[in-house]
């Protein structure tokens, strides 16, 4: 208990640790872009000047400082379009053929004009030219950076967390198999000595009825003893007729159940295969019928039905119970749900892990109202 609430509290650390780290970096990166695009503003703003320089010094006929022209050539990667007041149009740094579409330059403009506030040269009190700019190509991949770097985390914290469940579920997996091996291992030895004591009963002469019982119930725990067995490790599917086998499933059961209980069957007349493996079947069916069983409070109608469709055979297991919540329809299947007192909530979770995992099937909540009951299915691919 100790060193589980330590890994989870250096777990938190961890998380809580990576988010400041990851805020921090976007910050910067944000502070860093906005004062890269200020700097942009008042390269801008001095093009702007010298070039209201060089228009004043042509006007007035005096030389064009070589200080002005050398900010003009400054400006190699920024691009920038400029209108005076005759409309003429000057672009820098922008593809020339794209540039020979007016269209393209009036889009462009209005591009420029959502990024950065257009810069207006005025001289004698009249706009003579009007400098629209868009940001650089660094600018713009700068300003993508923070996006790409949520990218990167996130595929990263898919890959950990893909990594962290896989391993958890091998885990769980391996656990479940050893706990299985090792119940049929723990049976399979008082069993050997109990079929040795029904041996001697035989020869006491003992009432034959009795030994008849316990033969019944010696065969049962073999069946349950192969079912673990097989759990533990990967089972191996024969052809077999669904039919039948349920049939032999649902006899089993009703003869051992409440006989308040209706019990109905409805199969169809013609034998249906599918690859199945027959102790983990019967196993399901036994699963799902004590399930509804329960559900019912010992007291109700239960139907066990078989559809063929054209590729697959769904077997639905119907009761009169008191239903279960959509919102539980998954829920239901994961280990350790229950709603009953005693138990531990894994026979829906056995039923969905055998017919899922070995049967190569499916198994859902076909449909279920409260207090009127629930309709469980299974589907099988044909043979």
């Amino acid at each position: 208990m100790f060193f589980t609430k330590h890994h989870q509290l250096g777990r938190w650390i961890i998380i809580i640790a990576s988010f400041l780290i990851i805020s921090l970096i976007l910050w910067n990166t944000y502070i860093f872009f906005q004062n890269f695009k200020a700097e942009e503003r008042l390269k801008m703003e001095n093009w702007s000047h010298a070039q209201k320089e060089i228009h004043q010094n042509s006007n007035l006929n005096k030389d064009i400082g070589s200080l002005s022209i050398k900010i003009l050539e400054s400006n190699r990667s920024t691009p920038m379009i400029t209108v005076n007041e005759e409309g003429e149009i000057v672009y820098k740094n922008i593809d020339p053929k794209k540039a020979k579409d007016s269209i393209f330059i009036k889009s462009l403009i209005k591009k420029f004009e959502k990024e950065n506030i257009p810069i207006q040269s005025i001289y004698n009190g009249k706009v003579i030219e009007t400098l629209y700019y868009g940001n650089s190509p660094l600018l713009n991949k700068l300003k993508y950076y923070p996006i790409a770097l949520l990218l990167i985390i996130f595929l990263f914290g898919a890959v950990v967390y893909l990594f962290y469940t896989s391993s958890k579920t091998a885990v769980q997996n391996k656990l479940w198999s050893g706990m299985a091996k090792e119940t049929a291992h723990q049976i399979g030895t008082p069993l050997s000595s109990l079929i040795g004591w029904t041996e001697i009963l035989k020869n006491e002469n003992t009432n034959p009825a009795y030994i008849i019982e316990i033969e019944k119930d010696i065969t049962r725990l073999l069946t349950i003893t192969d079912r673990f067995s097989k759990i533990g490790s990967l089972p191996v599917l024969e052809k077999t007729n669904i039919v039948s086998e349920t049939i032999e499933a649902y006899d089993y059961l009703k003869t051992r159940s409440s006989k308040l209980i209706e019990f109905k069957l409805i199969v169809p007349e013609r034998d249906i295969f599918v690859n199945l493996n027959k102790q983990l079947y019967s196993w399901t069916i036994e699963n799902l019928v004590k399930n509804a069983i329960d559900a019912m409070k010992g007291k109700g109608k239960l139907i066990v039905e078989i559809i063929p469709t054209e590729k697959s055979v769904k077997i639905n297991v119907i009761d009169t119970g008191k239903g279960i919540l959509k919102k539980d329809f998954n829920t239901i299947f994961e280990p350790g749900h229950t709603t009953k007192k005693r138990g531990w909530g894994l026979g829906l979770s056995l039923a969905k892990r055998i017919v899922e995992d070995f049967l190569d099937g499916k198994i859902k909540v076909l449909h279920s109202e409260i207090k009127k009951g629930t309709t469980m299915q299974i589907t099988l691919k044909l043979a």
